[in-house]
């Protein structure tokens, strides 16, 4: 950092080799100067003593750490701090922040004196006194105090440094309305606790006692509390020191993989590659890999998310990523959320000149001069064998787990593994099971799905089985089919030939077409529980937006979270988004046919269990057919169907007549969903009147859904008569 003569032994060697101990040096370089422009502008020691005592302390121990006569000898100060320097052998943040940036050492203690306020309130109380009403140094102050011994404007000047800084997103003017010279600056407090090594990693601490000056907190002292190897360094900002970051051995993942992870540090470290991207489903190990590189280059990891461009503080924030990470010694990783069909341009990170990371889903891109030189590795969904490894790891608290269930029945992501494992074990001791089963994990999962789909699907219960179904045989068969399909979707590739092997994906879609009320949803529900899945249903009103790209965003966000959890997503009158494409008259046309567009590209690499339902089948875009897995054809029921959905919905314990109900069913076309709605209002009337249902009460309620749709009830006995004399 420093350039100077050299001396034999630094007068500093006996410090210990840390950080702090380097902040503390160039803090004491920054006082030396500070005390002696106070002495020159007041005229004496005694003046400047008087006025600012604490000054007095400083400069004690100023005194007590350097030869005679050299207390306030700048240059003496410099060479000395180079010398320590040069027999430290690690990481020291503000020596590596020089390197990076380009300044020397009193540049450095230019910037380390905008700070001094941060470190000892009574510093604003000398500066307000200095330039008149200010408690932060101004641009003015520190320029005077700064230019050349000479009075030369010269390129390192105050000034010149001062405009270096300020770009560089190191300093912020409080009051930019003010003339240039009265703008009071300070340091980022983030920056500063980072500066001062208030951080992992930082090898100890430097505060500022009430006495005299400044004390060194060595590391390891038993008085000062360890920091934690994770540090929230603001809400978009967290650094993870080495220690705390997985080994590239300890990953799961592909073999191919693997290897490509174990070549990066290597490309990295040169000038041929400068970034890794690394995408895939949301926790499924992207930031961890990522963690795991950092490790490999020695590095701890800066996770960077949460910041946009819509942002006000978008440009500071992103301004800091670079020292912060050079200070850090830490690897960034820049976390993305780019929506399908977006592109994202990323401005450079100055003041580091190190690799990067960026965290990305599969949709979107990015463009910029950080990217340039960047390579891409993808992180699919993690098969069998991998989700096994990863539940023996999230399980190994409970021995005995059936791990070849769980794993074989439930598809998730790395990360959301984890989670429900650690909420499993919970149930399962709830539960009083000696280990955790597949129902421990279908509850814990259950907490997951609330938190991340609810507010763009609503859940359904899934209870039953085909049992409940009276439907014809061809269409059963087709349902049969399809909880085939859906069991089997992870090795059908395995079964058929290689090119078409290649071609397939693990999604299921399939498309319930029929009139409303011939059990469709209640298909849907049953497939779900004997899947032994969720069902979520896709809330329209949640998904569909006015404003351009808004509709698609959405609908790639619930498609992904029902990917990532391993839910049934369920797609209800789906034609109001699956029409047929129109001939483009105007914009509204136009925009239409993109969002059908979006969903038949989207469809195709789902890869979940989708159902689409619908009343209005010839309203379906044919491109949206030929992407359909299973296609189910529902009908009205016949009289034998009608006869057994009766059965299943009347109560055990009714007083109907055989014979009317051979007539209601032989002779009133009714669909499952108006007759579930008949036997429902024939049990509030016999709850009303004693609670047994009666024929009455059944030929009131199939009455009832005739007039719903008017038509006349076909039944010969029709009967005039009332319940309780009132009508119903």
């Amino acid at each position: 950092m420093f350039t100077s003569e050299t001396v034999q032994r630094s007068p500093f060697a006996d410090l210990p080799e840390t950080p702090s101990t380097h902040f503390k040096l160039c803090f004491f370089a920054t006082v030396q100067r500070l005390v002696r422009h106070v002495v020159d502008s007041l005229g004496s020691y005694e003046a400047a003593w008087e006025q600012f005592p604490f000054l007095k302390g400083y400069y004690d121990e100023l005194v007590s750490s350097s030869p005679e006569g050299k207390a306030l000898d700048e240059d003496w100060w410099h060479n000395a701090i180079a010398n320590w320097e040069e027999s430290v052998p690690g990481h020291l943040p503000l020596r590596a922040l020089c390197e990076a940036v380009e300044l020397d050492s009193r540049s450095l203690t230019l910037l380390l004196s905008i700070g001094l306020v941060e470190e000892d309130i009574r510093f604003g109380f000398l500066f307000e006194a200095m330039q008149g009403g200010q408690r932060r140094p101004t641009s003015g102050l520190l320029d005077t105090w700064w230019r050349g011994d000479d009075g030369a404007r010269e390129e390192n000047s105050g000034r010149a440094v001062l405009w270096r800084l300020l770009a560089l997103g190191l300093v912020q003017v409080m009051n930019p309305d003010v003339p240039r010279s009265e703008g009071a600056l300070q340091l980022p407090s983030l920056l500063w606790d980072v500066l001062r090594g208030d951080v992992p990693g930082a090898g100890g601490q430097f505060t500022v006692s009430d006495g005299v000056g400044a004390q060194f907190i060595a590391p390891g002292d038993t008085q000062h509390p360890a920091h934690p190897a994770v540090y929230e360094l603001a809400p978009w900002l967290r650094y993870s020191a080495p220690q705390r970051l997985l080994a590239l051995n300890d990953l799961i993942v592909p073999a191919a993989v693997r290897q490509a992870l174990h070549n990066m540090p290597a490309l990295l470290a040169s000038d041929d590659t400068r970034a890794l991207v690394v995408r895939g489903p949301q926790r499924n190990g992207r930031r961890t890999t990522l963690g795991a590189i950092a490790r490999a280059l020695g590095r701890g990891m800066l996770e960077v998310h949460g910041i946009n461009k819509q942002d006000k503080r978008y440009e500071e924030c992103w301004r800091l990523i670079g020292p912060l990470a050079t200070l850090l010694h830490a690897f960034p990783v820049v976390v993305l959320d780019v929506a399908a069909g977006e592109h994202l341009e990323l401005p450079a990170i100055g003041g580091y000149d190190g690799p990067l990371g960026f965290v990305l889903g599969k949709q979107g891109g990015i463009s910029g001069p950080c990217v340039e030189q960047a390579l891409t590795i993808v992180l699919d969904m993690p098969d069998g064998e991998a989700r096994r490894l990863h539940w023996q790891r999230g399980l190994q608290n409970c021995p005995g787990s059936s791990l070849d269930a769980i794993s074989e029945s439930v598809r998730m992501t790395g990360g959301n593994i984890r989670r429900v494992a650690r909420l499993a074990q919970a149930h399962a001791a709830l539960a009083e099971h000696e280990a955790v089963e597949l129902s421990d994990v279908r509850q814990a999962s259950r907490a997951l799905h609330r938190q991340e789909l609810e507010t763009l699907a609503t859940a359904l219960p899934a209870i039953g089985n085909w049992g409940h179904l009276a439907l014809r045989a061809d269409t059963m068969h087709e349902l049969y089919h399809l909880e085939n399909r859906c069991r089997h979707r992870e090795h059908l590739h395995s079964l058929v030939g290689p090119t078409l092997g290649t071609q397939l994906n693990v999604g299921v879609r399939a498309l319930l077409s029929g009139p409303s009320g011939t059990g469709k949803t209640l298909a849907a529900r049953l497939l779900a529980s004997v899947l032994e899945m969720d069902l979520y249903r896709l809330d329209l009103s949640s998904v569909v937006n006015k404003y351009i790209g808004e509709t698609e965003k959405n609908l790639d966000r619930v498609f992904a979270r029902a990917e990532e959890l391993d839910v049934i997503l369920l797609l209800d009158e789906g034609d109001a988004l699956l029409t047929k494409r129109t001939n483009v008259q105007n914009a509204n046309d136009r925009y239409a046919n993109l969002e059908t567009n979006y969903l038949l590209q989207r469809l195709e690499t789902f890869e979940g269990i989708l159902l689409v339902t619908t009343n209005a089948g010839d309203r379906i875009d044919s491109a949206f057919r030929r992407r359909i897995d299973v296609v189910i054809e529902f009908h009205p029921p016949d009289i034998e169907e009608r006869w057994l959905i009766w059965q299943l919905h009347l109560p055990v314990s009714h007083a109907v007549d055989e014979a009317l109900l051979r007539e209601i069913a032989g002779r009133c076309v009714l669909t499952g969903g108006q007759i579930r709605n008949a036997v429902l209002h024939a049990s509030l009337l016999a709850l009303d009147s004693g609670g047994t249902m009666t024929s009455q009460h059944l030929n009131d309620a199939v009455q009832r859904e005739y007039r719903k749709i008017a038509a006349i009830c076909p039944l010969r006995h029709n009967s005039t008569a009332t319940l309780n004399g009132n009508g119903r």
